[in-house]
């Protein structure tokens, strides 16, 4: 078995550090970002991944800087095998990545070359991907560059939001990363080179990326809808109200309404003009208000039919 020292954050990187230590290999370090204060009574929230750490019992490093000469003399204080990386938000120097005995190794959410980058979930489905999955690779000094150890393909259907896959794929990791482990440490693996000329980015979500533009396509506006579910969410403006909307469906249909405009409401969905057809509602999120379906909201709310909704 072997020696790891496991880096990670969000609850993606849980399943994989658990996943690790339960194939009995030796998690000597757990590195993830900072405990954070929250709210008017800042209250510490430790990220995911020290609370996986701590109920496993594994010794925890929390680092304001990975890459500083404290951070790395801790790190070289352990004689490892691998380094594994889930999504831990800060990018290793070299010197790092020399530390392991084998390979530094991460755990990408695309089929590299394609999506490197912060948000690979979100943006394969805002493009309308049909399949999309996991890499395993070697870390190097480039963004997501490095060569590939393993590489797991699944099919998306038009229903998929990025929360669910999201749930997916940080489960095929966890089950990627040990073959992985094991594979090189047998020296079975062989990593292949990514076609550099093939690759795409998929940049960091922001919440101005949220308002919907009603004059687009309705894939397009499903698939954006789809791929910011549940953060930062998309946003239509109703009587100056930002209403985030999810679980949508679209319609390609001709019709001489304009883009925007509410064609109809009924207790399962709200019915939108787009560009070349219609948008169906189903979810929507007022300010302040949980999100809930159209039945419930309209028990106690209205929707004007032939309002026209603001956008781009």
């Amino acid at each position: 078995m072997s020696r790891i020292i496991y880096m990670g954050t969000p609850e993606f990187a849980v399943p994989a550090l658990e996943r690790i230590h339960n194939e009995g290999h030796e998690v000597v370090l757990v590195v993830t970002q900072p405990d954070k204060s929250k709210g008017r009574g800042k209250k510490i929230l430790k990220t995911p991944v020290k609370e996986s750490a701590e109920k496993l019992g594994l010794e925890i490093f929390q680092p304001d800087n990975i890459n500083s000469e404290e951070s790395m003399k801790v790190l070289k204080s352990y004689d490892v095998d691998f380094i594994v990386v889930t999504a831990y938000g800060q990018i290793l120097k070299k010197e790092i990545l020399e530390i392991p005995k084998f390979d530094c190794l991460n755990i990408h959410a695309s089929l590299l070359p394609k999506y490197r980058g912060a948000a690979p979930i979100n943006w394969a489905i805002i493009n309308g991907e049909k399949k999309t999955g996991i890499t395993i690779m070697k870390i190097e000094e480039g963004l997501d560059s490095g060569p590939m150890y393993l590489k797991k393909e699944m099919d998306l259907n038009e229903e998929i939001t990025a929360g669910n896959l999201h749930d997916r794929l940080m489960v095929m990791g966890a089950e990627m990363i040990v073959e992985a482990i094991k594979g090189i440490a047998d020296k079975r693996l062989v990593p292949e080179e990514q076609d550099h000329k093939m690759s795409s980015y998929a940049s960091m979500l922001k919440k101005s990326m949220s308002l919907i533009d009603w004059n687009d396509k309705g894939l397009n506006i499903h698939n954006k809808i789809r791929g910011l579910d549940p953060w930062p969410g998309s946003v239509m403006i109703y009587k100056d109200k930002k209403v985030k909307i999810f679980n949508t469906e679209y319609i390609v249909e001709n019709h001489d309404y304009d883009s925007g405009t509410i064609v109809s409401i009924d207790n399962t969905a709200i019915k939108v003009a787009v560009n070349d057809g219609y948008l169906i509602i189903k979810e929507i999120q007022f300010p302040g208000k949980r999100r809930m379906d159209i039945k419930t909201f309209l028990l106690g709310n209205e929707i004007e039919i032939g309002y026209e909704l603001r956008g781009e």
